[in-house]
């Protein structure tokens, strides 16, 4: 007995000994910043701790988290804007340490709304990008105002005061969402910066003016909190859109530039963002998404970032190197497939590995071969076009402008809206293909109709493909088989190795310990052993 004992604790020494090897020497790390991709980056790393790995993050925003960075206080930073741009008349500026930008998702920033007709709760409303900046400039207070009336026309919308809910922090939704008024409609967000007391042209801010009577809420969840009380109808706020779906709250439809209302879906997103320019270093420049004639296009679409380290300065080292890069592979490759049940949009083909290119500048950075065509991203295909956003449907005949709008319900409120004149068509959207057409029959990617806010110039999209002219239209299915990134080898290791702990003391430990009891037991109670 005395050997099966030893043997035993031999066994499990052996076994504990192990532990620091199926974590694969992972060190603890910490990031700070975007509320915007927090949901996508909290989920993938709850996904990573079977690895054990542990990654702490503060959705603190934007602003804080590139701030963090550049003092010394996190190991990465999230941010949808870049260091060096001058914010209200201050500069971002660098930090000291070496850093680099990686992509690491893609959404659209929308607009949670709180609005009923009697007591039936609106979830099909339809705003232009002007009627939107006239709502968070002021000069649009009231929910019957005549404006919100034409992108509506289906809807007898109620005589109630508009709440404009905003960010009190340092915000990347913000700067995105200021960046597309200052290029769109500049003259109304300069005229109401200098009402708030800023200087104009205003451009682009992380920190919105608050004026009265808007709500100043910190971070995604807390204008999307405020927002969804019942006390808070008539309130509107721009959030990502997974925060709206994971609340149950509708968003509103935004017009684009070919003059159709469009929710912020994974293909729309997809659509939008082939008009991104990306930059040597990585960030993004979206006049070109906010100009995308394609009708699938949702215009307020963009990516976020991980500002990463390539150097160790404090309070980064080699060790959390490994973390940090093997974090990043799982989430570039395997972490893309949840975009869009996490309410995001994948990352294509050439950010994906532009991405994985900047891993391997991580000190420390493990260095894994990465085939980026086994990652099962949607986006993928064998050409290397974007099989998301060419297979992505188009837009139905009820979201046109001037059209009596759908009846189906947005984001994260699916009940349908009844519309005045009887119901609205909601025929499913169709598939790009060849000689496809938009539902009202003209070829998909015609220039906007004449009333469409800022229509004109040519598309510059295929009318068979939806894809910008100059890109491979060849189309094959994605490679679907899901990458190998080596995280999984410890831990399988550490499966077999409970399980064999397990067994040898269920099959030759137990059996003599329970015999030697029961013996003891017809002993005590005087029965032949």
């Amino acid at each position: 007995m005395k050997r099966f004992a030893a043997l035993a604790a031999v066994l499990v020494l052996l076994f504990v000994g192990q532990q620091p090897a199926m974590a694969q020497g992972y060190v603890p790390i910490s990031g700070s910043g975007s509320t915007w991709s927090s949901n996508a980056l909290d989920q993938w790393r709850k996904n990573v701790e079977q690895y054990g790995m542990r990654i702490n993050f503060s959705a603190t925003g934007s602003t804080a988290g590139r701030n963090d960075f550049r003092n010394g206080q996190v190991d990465f930073a999230v941010s949808e804007i870049p260091y060096g741009l001058t914010d209200g008349g201050v500069l971002d500026a660098n930090p000291a340490r070496g850093f680099a930008y990686m992509p690491i998702v893609a959404g659209g920033t929308a607009f949670m709304y709180n609005l009923k007709i009697g007591n039936t709760r609106v979830t099909n409303l339809r705003l232009s990008g002007k009627t939107l900046t006239g709502i968070f400039t002021g000069t649009i207070t009231n929910w019957a105002d005549p404006a919100i009336k034409a992108d509506n026309p289906g809807l007898a919308l109620p005589a109630r005061k508009i709440i404009p809910v905003v960010r009190s922090d340092g915000s990347g939704t913000t700067a995105q969402f200021t960046a597309y008024m200052a290029s769109e409609y500049g003259g109304m967000w300069d005229a109401f910066c200098r009402r708030a007391g800023r200087a104009a042209p205003c451009g682009f801010t992380s920190f919105f003016p608050l004026v009265s009577p808007m709500i100043g809420q910190s971070g995604s969840l807390g204008v999307t909190n405020y927002t969804r009380q019942d006390q808070s109808e008539g309130a509107i706020t721009y959030v990502e859109y997974s925060y709206a779906r994971n609340a149950g709250f509708p968003i509103a439809k935004v017009l684009n530039k070919a003059g159709y209302y469009i929710e912020p879906k994974a293909p729309s997103v997809a659509v939008a963002l082939l008009g991104a320019g990306i930059r040597p270093d990585l960030t993004q420049e979206l006049g070109g998404v906010y100009h995308n004639n394609d009708s699938r296009t949702y215009p307020l679409s963009s990516y976020s970032y991980m500002i990463l380290p390539t150097t160790t300065a404090s309070p980064f080292t080699q060790v959390k190197g490994k973390t940090l890069s093997d974090f990043a592979y799982y989430f570039l490759c395997e972490g893309q497939q949840q975009a869009d049940n996490l309410g995001y949009s994948p990352l294509p083909i050439n950010l994906v590995q532009a991405g994985l290119n900047q891993v391997a500048r991580i000190p420390g950075s493990t260095k894994k071969p990465t085939d980026i065509r086994k990652c099962n991203n949607p986006t993928f295909s064998a050409d290397g076009t974007n099989l998301l956003a060419k297979t992505a449907p188009f837009p139905k005949s009820c979201d046109k402008i001037g059209v009596t709008q759908c009846t189906e319900g947005t984001g994260g409120a699916k009940t349908p809206t009844p519309v005045r004149g009887g119901t609205a068509a909601n025929g499913s959207g169709t598939p790009n293909g060849p000689g496809a057409t938009n539902p009202d029959g003209t070829p998909a990617g015609d220039a906007a109709p004449a009333d469409a806010p800022g229509a004109g110039g040519p598309a510059a999209i295929d009318p068979n493909t939806g894809l910008p002219v100059s890109a491979s239209n060849g189309s094959s299915g994605a490679l679907a088989q899901p990458v190998s990134l080596n995280l999984k080898d410890d831990a399988t290791w550490a499966l077999f190795a409970t399980l064999a702990v397990v067994l040898f003391l269920g099959l030759i430990i137990a059996p003599p310990v329970l015999a030697r009891v029961l013996r003891r037991r017809n002993y005590v109670h005087g029965e032949d052993p």
